[in-house]
């Protein structure tokens, strides 16, 4: 039975990150934040979930701890605004970029999301994957961006996703590996222009809904478990294939078009090692996400032909279908303007 108190905190949640990425002032960024955190620990806490507990506390120290290093860089800034020096300014700007990308999740400050996320259900794991970075990264988006920093924090990302995610069994890891390196080119993305970040989040949040829908749907946590439940059924198995195709930048999935746009704009902008380095990420990313249905695609299994299934196969094939073609309209409708 559907708990009815979870409609009002999910509710709140989406209340308080309106209000922090509408605000004026830091102090109404700082609420919205507040609001949002208080609101998504009773979401996150479930009674078929053991480890559901000791995630929504991890969770809660340190986005309490970004928070208040946040509130403190701000305080900072303007009560030393008039007297201030340029070392001192910058040194503050990077201390309030630092609690946003904290509470991102990105690297070198995303130990706690690995570990939150492995202790989560497959809905929250969404909440944490999608609507949790729409906030911090608008915040990011209209701070002062220091491109020194940001360099260090896309290499971070980068080497940290790529070379951890290689070794995981867990899918739930592996998704938030895959997150941290999303953050880094969309970190990358508005380095290079704000609507070409636009496109990616809305990509980046349509690919990962379909993958943790699937995977709820499925009840799947581990690889090993991919290959028994997947090949019963082949829309599921289609499905997924596409969708990890499609997150890892591979054309001509949907998911190739903002690392086109994000590529396209840095190699304008002189950011042309920057761009090597996160095409080689991106690639072996894409062995790990292939690595995950390589099982369902080379091992022989038993595959029946007729099964009773309760998902909403219509719907399942109109969203692949557009995951899968529309790269072509988006091109053409680029083409256009």
């Amino acid at each position: 039975m559907f708990q009815l108190y979870k409609i009002l905190f999910f509710n709140s949640m989406i209340i308080g990150t309106i209000i922090a990425i509408s605000s004026y002032s830091w102090l109404g960024m700082w609420m919205g934040l507040e609001i949002n955190l208080l609101s998504i620990i009773p979401l996150m806490n479930s009674s078929k979930n053991m480890f559901s507990s000791e995630a929504s506390l991890k969770y809660f120290i340190t986005q309490t701890l970004a928070s208040l290093v946040l509130l403190l860089s701000i305080t900072l800034m303007m009560i030393t605004n008039e007297f201030i020096s340029p070392l001192m300014n910058s040194t503050l700007v990077i201390m309030l970029n630092s609690a946003l990308l904290t509470k991102l999740g990105a690297a070198p400050f995303h130990f706690w999301f690995i570990e939150v996320m492995e202790g989560l259900n497959w809905m929250n794991c969404t909440i944490l994957l999608t609507w949790q970075k729409i906030a911090p990264m608008i915040l990011l988006m209209n701070n002062k961006i220091q491109a020194n920093f940001m360099l260090f924090i896309i290499l971070a990302s980068l080497m940290i996703s790529t070379i951890m995610s290689m070794n995981q069994v867990s899918l739930r890891k592996i998704m938030a590996f895959s997150s941290i390196n999303h953050i880094a080119w969309m970190i990358s993305a508005i380095l290079s222009a704000s609507s070409i970040w636009m496109w990616y989040l809305v990509i980046y949040l349509i690919i990962t809904i379909n993958i943790t829908w699937i995977f709820n749907y499925s009840k799947l946590f581990f690889i090993n478990q991919m290959p028994t439940f997947i090949n019963q059924n082949k829309m599921i198995k289609f499905s997924m294939m596409i969708n990890f195709l499609s997150l890892g930048g591979l054309p001509p999935f949907l998911g190739f078009l903002p690392k086109w746009f994000t590529i396209n704009w840095m190699i304008l902008n002189n950011y042309l090692l920057i761009s090597i380095i996160l095409i080689i990420g991106t690639l072996v990313l894409l062995f790990v996400y292939i690595r995950i249905i390589m099982t369902s695609l080379i091992m022989s299994y038993s595959e029946p032909k007729l099964i009773p299934t309760k998902m909403n196969q219509p719907l399942t094939f109109l969203i692949n279908f557009l995951t899968l073609f529309s790269l072509i309209s988006c091109t053409l409708l680029a083409n256009s303007f």
